[in-house]
């Protein structure tokens, strides 16, 4: 199949490899854009083992927080200009507070009633984009809970109390007191805005995403010419690898460099004086996976296909 600009442009960007080499992984796997990744992580083109979209898109991250309740929203403008604007900032703050009894989807959130307006949540976006003059979206909604113990937040890159441009929640489950894990639970979200989890506990990760690092790191060690028992060896040690880089309680944790974060939550369940787990979490960062087109780079990308 033929290989276009803009699929080559993504590639490049995902991985970070050159045009030509992108160029011809697309066209060595038929187009297939994870394939490609693969093909050129198998001959040491691209390191990238995620596909992390490009963060394009403005606007502000929102956290609120009730003891064992939490939630979080993603408001979408089309400038930063709007993100610094102060009914920007109430109506998005407004949306969190609000996402706390909701249903935890965009379409629950919408549907309920705006304060003080007699509008839905839907009416007063609608409101909003025609008073402030740009358009605006609610990209998307959690709601953290637990029975007994708390959800903890954090925001990065504030620009007022609960507003910034990524925001975290991470639910701590503890018969023991609730005040005496927020502290941690606030350290533990700030090492997931640093750290990037993608999932909670080795059973968690995603099957397929396992199966293809799996074949990747197969291939790897197999160029190595070694033994295929040795190889087998080889394969599960950089998996082990792959996990400390994915799986949060895997992770080193970022605040001392030292112990693993499930360390750190047991650490945490002997000064609660009750077990604690962390049940969920979740990462919002502002724009990613929206692309904004760069011109200069895509007209780059069409002269070497013409070549």
């Amino acid at each position: 199949m033929a290989v276009t600009a803009t699929a080559v442009k993504q590639l490049r960007e995902t991985t970070g490899a050159g045009m030509m080499d992108c160029k011809k992984a697309l066209t060595e796997t038929d187009g297939d854009m994870d394939a490609a990744i693969d093909w050129l992580r198998k001959k040491g083109l691209a390191a990238a083992a995620k596909k992390s979209g490009r963060v394009a898109a403005e606007g502000l991250v929102a956290v609120a927080g009730d003891g064992p309740v939490a939630a979080m929203v993603e408001v979408n403008s089309e400038t930063d200009f709007v993100s610094r604007n102060d009914q920007f900032q109430e109506f998005v703050a407004s949306l969190a507070t609000l996402a706390l009894t909701s249903d935890g989807t965009v379409d629950g959130l919408k549907a309920m009633d705006y304060p003080g307006t007699g509008r839905s949540v839907a009416e007063e976006l609608t409101d909003k984009i025609a008073t402030i003059g740009e358009n605006m979206n609610i990209r998307r909604v959690a709601r953290l809970s637990v029975d007994t113990g708390t959800v903890a937040s954090y925001v990065h890159s504030a620009v007022a109390p609960n507003l910034g441009k990524i925001g975290v929640l991470v639910a701590l489950a503890t018969d023991g007191a609730a005040e005496a894990v927020a502290g941690i639970g606030r350290s533990i979200a700030m090492h997931v805005a640093a750290a990037r989890p993608e999932a909670l506990s080795i059973g968690d990760v995603d099957p397929a995403a396992l199966e293809r690092e799996r074949a990747v790191l197969s291939e790897q060690a197999r160029a190595s010419g070694k033994p295929e028992a040795i190889i087998d060896k080889m394969v599960e040690g950089r998996l082990r690898k792959y996990y400390e880089e994915v799986v949060l309680l895997e992770q080193l944790y970022v605040v001392d460099g030292d112990r693993k974060v499930k360390a750190v939550v047991a650490d945490a369940a002997q000064e609660a004086g009750a077990p604690v787990d962390i049940t969920t979490f979740a990462r919002f960062t502002l724009g990613e996976g929206i692309e904004k087109e760069e011109t200069d780079l895509a007209a780059e990308v069409a002269a070497a296909l013409s070549n």
